[in-house]
């Protein structure tokens, strides 16, 4: 078994999704979690995939549309995404938000974002 390691988010390789969206990743054998950071202004895109979510907004605030559903979620609180429904988010206000999406298996499109994790699991 490898080693225990502690990791910073804010010390992870971050990934500049598009221009107001960057995101870094930490994950397990059979989760992944990817911390997104979502500034005022970014551009949304509706998208679906085959992944449960779970958004959990640590700072801001950010407005999911989720199918038909509008919904605003602020710090502390926490949303599910269900598989195959388009959605997307947008930060609301003038402060970057910063959200936590929870993955379970993990997203295999987003392995590449925790590749600094590879001795984790010698």
């Amino acid at each position: 078994m490898a080693g225990t390691n502690v990791y910073k988010w804010t010390e992870l390789p971050r990934e500049q999704v598009r221009e107001g969206v960057s995101r870094t990743a930490f994950r397990g054998e059979g989760a992944l979690m990817v911390m997104n950071w979502l500034e005022p202004g970014m551009e949304k895109k509706p998208h679906s995939h085959p992944f449960e979510q779970l958004a959990y907004i640590l700072s801001g605030r950010v407005r999911f549309e989720i199918g038909d559903d509008v919904v605003e979620v602020g710090a502390g609180e926490v949303v599910r995404i269900p598989p195959d429904v388009v959605h997307c988010g947008e930060a609301l206000g003038d402060e970057t938000a910063v959200n936590l999406d929870v993955f379970a298996p993990p997203r295999a499109d987003y392995l590449h974002l925790t590749e600094y994790q590879e001795k984790d699991f010698g």
